[in-house]
């Protein structure tokens, strides 16, 4: 089983803090939407013998596409590829594109999961990360949305300045209360040469502090679990049944291609990524070339991204995998560098699956890097 990643390389407007590869111009979008479909024609003997099990619409803003657009690229997919019977398709949109005519449409489409771009429900909070749409947009889409869709996802921003304990509370209540059966939360991230850099380094917003988006973490995981949500990845809760099976297939090392400008692929080997430039990718796609670089992993790689995804999610990492698949001097080094891990009770290890605890998790990537296997071949 695979999946397909469409990136979408357009917003309206850019947010603060994201450091995607987007354009806020729309010239080129027609042309965009050929080459995309154009790239999907072209990489398919990437997937001869595999199945299609997922797509998804990423971005930048994918749900600036209109309808005719989505469905056109995928019927490109469909005419290219072998793809399973109830394939998930999901479509990334933000609250200002989804009117109540927009989410009636996309209904009607094979699109069949929404990802949809809350951040916060509170106005100060969206103007500080130069959000396109309101706070009663969000509250809006969310409840027309939910009338028309069963699988839908919302993101959530926290450790953002200003942003008290309950008022964080107060956002996942409000959440929970359109009875949304996923849930995609991340800490504010300052990424160099953002907006947001900018804004802290000139002190027109103050710095995120980590003790602020770990007790934001701490409450998230305490209120999503009280409601019957499963944390089944770092960022991602759950109900049964609906964890994102994209997102899955990327944390289970399952094979995807990444089609449109800085898209990334993976065939369980060798890992791609196109230009990030639209111009670029535009132009040669049209001279019938493939903008995509690619490398081959070594078994260090290999080992080195088992840990970092396994550890982010309920699965764990597999002390018998790492044996088979990378060999006993791996598992001995894993062995010897999670030692300290494990007495702090930071991570531990269950029928034969290392894993963080309840404590470890917020501090999951730092120990991940710790685990990494350096410089050994």
């Amino acid at each position: 089983m695979s999946g397909i990643y469409i990136h979408i390389p357009f917003c309206k407007q850019a947010c603060h803090y994201c450091d995607f590869h987007f354009s806020t111009s729309m010239k080129k979008k027609d042309e965009m939407v050929l080459a995309l479909a154009k790239e999907i024609t072209m990489r398919k003997n990437e997937f001869k013998d595999d199945v299609v099990e997922t797509i998804y619409f990423g971005g930048g803003t994918p749900s600036v596409l209109t309808n005719d657009e989505i469905n056109f690229l995928i019927s490109e997919v469909y005419k290219n590829y072998s793809v399973v019977e109830n394939p998930e398709i999901t479509l990334e949109a933000n609250p200002d594109d989804l009117s109540t005519e927009r989410i009636l449409e996309l209904s009607k489409s094979p699109i069949n999961r929404l990802s949809i771009g809350i951040q916060s429900f509170y106005e100060e909070d969206l103007k500080m990360m130069n959000r396109a749409h309101n706070s009663a947009e969000a509250i809006n889409c969310l409840t027309e949305a939910t009338k028309y869709f069963d699988n839908i996802s919302l993101d959530l921003i926290y450790g953002i300045p200003g942003l008290t304990d309950e008022m964080w509370r107060k956002n996942i209540e409000t959440a929970l209360s359109f009875g949304i059966p996923h849930i995609s939360s991340y800490a504010l991230t300052v990424e160099p040469k953002t907006a947001l850099r900018k804004l802290i380094d000139t002190g027109k917003i103050a710095e995120p502090q980590d003790e602020v988006a770990s007790n934001h973490f701490i409450i998230l995981v305490e209120m999503l679990q009280k409601n019957g949500f499963i944390h089944y990845e770092l960022s991602n809760f759950g109900k049964e049944g609906y964890f994102s099976k994209n997102n899955s297939a990327y944390w289970l090392g399952k094979k995807y291609i990444g089609i449109g400008p800085s898209a990334h692929s993976y065939d369980g080997e060798k890992r791609g990524w196109n230009i990030a430039n639209n111009s670029l990718y535009l132009k040669s796609i049209q001279n019938d070339e493939l903008p995509i670089e690619t490398e081959t992993l070594t078994i260090s790689d290999r080992y080195n991204e088992y840990i970092m995804t396994g550890l982010r999610t309920i699965w764990g990492v597999s002390l018998e995998r790492i044996e088979t698949e990378f060999g006993v001097e791996y598992l001995n080094y894993l062995k010897k560098q999670s030692q300290k891990f494990l007495d702090d009770e930071l991570l531990s290890i269950e029928n034969n699956i290392l894993k963080p605890t309840a404590k470890g998790k917020f501090l999951t990537d730092g120990i991940a890097s710790d685990l990494f296997y350096l410089n050994l071949e």
